[in-house]
């Protein structure tokens, strides 16, 4: 699993709707209609992570989750962490 640069990275996102590069990360704020739909999706990705071990950093707000994937162990953002913004998406 290697580092993708920066142009990588923003060549990756560009299809991923709502996702941003900073600080060598992806990040997205999502908006729910309900502070327990915003757990739910929690829920559903923390079962998804943990299943392919690759897990993001979470904020969780009133009606809002933001959520940053990162390699703590490369460093930066990986194939890996692109993989798992489109599967955030498709939770959605």
């Amino acid at each position: 699993m290697a580092l993708l640069n920066q142009e990588e990275v923003q060549s990756a996102i560009e299809n991923i709707k709502g996702w941003i590069y900073t600080d060598s990360a992806i990040h997205k704020t999502i908006t729910f209609d309900s502070y327990m739909d915003g757990i739910q999706f929690v829920n559903q990705l923390a079962e998804h992570a943990e299943a392919i071990n690759h897990h993001p950093d979470l904020t969780v707000g009133w009606c809002k989750v933001g959520v940053t994937f990162t390699s703590h162990d490369q460093g930066g953002v990986t194939d890996q962490c692109i993989a798992m913004a489109k599967a955030v998406d498709s939770l959605l």
